[in-house]
């Protein structure tokens, strides 16, 4: 197995329980990650499924520091970035990306998709701005021209275009895209999946694909990890899951998966 881009060590992290916070006083502590270890090696496409309420959510956003975790070390590139000040974070935030799940929340509709792509090349001081903007859509699969257009004026796959190429405008070593093919038809995600595994041999990219849907990491991902309330029940490389699952969790979900339907575009697993 390749050297490890990210390894996580005993991750834990607990948030207030609003469900049950008396009238008096703070709400008491949910775990929400229950100590997991697991490493990403360099190259490696890793899928991470669960149910709602799994957690795979909240692990990738404490993986890029954008939550702190609770407990547990955090490496990236070999260096333990777990409690890393901001100022310090920073030449690190740029080799990892993270791709979410609504582009319209996560693109400001007020800004063209030019300056939506420039923002971070300009906080990292990166060169040559403009042409960097033309390239990153050029490399998924938009026209130059789309940098003067607006997110409303997209459909979703475009949208979600504009912010993988966000992504791999600051040239990272890891991206952590997270459930963003769930609102896309099935022709669309099926584009979408296939312009990350381009992206990833030509770039040399590491990627974690987040998802609930197991039909869906089984497309693009090496390896597939199952959390369930927390805790991972099971990692193993994506067919030997498939074929021969060992946790009952896992059995539930691929027996919860669609028939698919010959008829329909998009439906190649």
């Amino acid at each position: 197995m390749a050297e490890p881009l990210f390894s996580v060590e005993g991750l834990t992290l607990a948030l207030p329980d609003l469900a049950r916070k008396p009238l008096i006083g703070r709400a008491p502590l949910m775990p929400i990650l229950k100590g997991l270890s697991f490493e990403i090696p360099r190259g490696d496409i890793l899928g991470i499924v669960g149910g709602s309420g799994s957690g795979k959510t909240t692990l990738g956003r404490a993986m890029l520091r954008l939550i702190e975790p609770g407990g547990g070390r955090i490496l990236f590139e070999g260096r333990d970035i777990t409690h890393l000040p901001e100022s310090a974070l920073r030449p690190a935030r740029r080799r990892m990306q993270m791709i979410f799940q609504d582009p319209m929340s996560s693109l400001n509709p007020r800004h063209r998709v030019g300056r939506i792509i420039a923002g971070p090349l300009r906080l990292h001081g990166f060169d040559r701005i403009e042409t960097r903007v033309a390239e990153a859509l050029e490399q998924v699969g938009l026209p130059r021209s789309f940098a003067t257009r607006y997110p409303h004026e997209l459909s979703g796959g475009q949208r979600q275009r504009v912010g993988i190429a966000r992504a791999i405008a600051l040239q990272p070593g890891f991206i952590l895209a997270d459930e963003i093919v769930s609102g896309l038809d099935v022709s669309t995600q099926a584009q979408v999946l296939a312009l990350l595994e381009r992206l990833v041999a030509e770039m040399g990219l590491t990627l974690a694909f987040i998802s609930h849907d197991l039909s869906v990491v089984r497309r693009l991902c090496r390896r597939i990890m199952v959390l369930h309330r927390g805790e991972i029940v099971e990692l193993a490389p994506a067919d030997r899951l498939f074929t021969d699952p060992q946790a009952a969790y896992t059995r539930e979900l691929l027996a919860a998966i669609p028939l698919p339907d010959p008829n329909q575009p998009g439906w190649d697993f």
